[in-house]
């Protein structure tokens, strides 16, 4: 591991470093070292096919956040479902930022034949207490079952987070909003009936009504429903 974080440190850009320090004020500058995301997964790419990715993956915690990051990226390369939930659940606890959360997309999870499997590791997910796992449930639930797999039920999944963390109400926020886009008509009761808390409810509206995949007619309904 010790090589591959000298790998990264050569990939420095101090210009994006500040730039990332803006963007995930909470995390110490320190450690943030400032990788573009093309560059890390143009690395992660590379340590898997040279065999090392068990370097990054049982390595934890790391010290930089740009480690956790290529940690993701080199996560999301696995291809069985097993191991890649096993990973998640060891990796998970230490993510401590949205743009972390975010960048894992696991390639297993793209095999519809694992969804079925998918849903109760989102479900155990989201009854964690450490927000950046519920907010990678929910980015999960979004990403993979909001198309021809969805169902009304995970709409409630999702209005049912009590979470107050920021990150967290953001993501169920981001979550309602993409809803609307891809499936209106089971989606504006929740709005209507008003199931999220007032933050979340007109963040949710105002993603939506941001979207060029709502219609003016439906923005135009929206923003009658925002609370004053």
């Amino acid at each position: 591991m010790e090589t591959i974080t000298k790998r990264i440190l050569e990939l420095q850009d101090l210009e994006y470093r500040e730039f990332t320090a803006r963007l995930i004020p909470d995390i110490d500058k320190k450690r943030i070292v400032g990788v573009r995301l093309p560059q890390l997964r143009t690395l992660a790419k590379e340590i898997v096919r040279e065999g090392k990715g068990d370097a990054v993956l049982t390595e934890l915690p790391h010290y930089y956040t740009d480690e956790n990051n290529l940690h993701a990226l080199v996560l999301a390369e696995l291809k069985d479902y097993d191991r890649t939930i096993e990973e998640l659940d060891r990796f998970l606890p230490y993510v401590d930022n949205w743009a972390t959360c975010d960048s894992m997309k696991p390639k297993a999870f793209n095999r519809k034949s694992c969804h079925d499997r998918l849903l109760s590791d989102i479900r155990r997910w989201l009854n964690s207490e450490h927000p950046f796992t519920i907010r990678f449930a929910i980015s999960m639930l979004m990403t993979h079952f909001l198309d021809n797999d969805f169902r009304e039920e995970y709409l409630d999944w999702v209005a049912a987070v009590e979470n107050e963390h920021y990150y967290v109400r953001m993501m169920v926020a981001w979550y309602f909003a993409t809803a609307l886009a891809k499936q209106y008509d089971a989606t504006l009761p929740y709005l209507m009936a008003r199931r999220l808390k007032k933050w979340t409810h007109n963040k949710a509206i105002q993603k939506a009504i941001e979207s060029l995949r709502i219609t003016q007619e439906q923005k135009q309904l929206l923003r009658t429903l925002k609370y004053s």
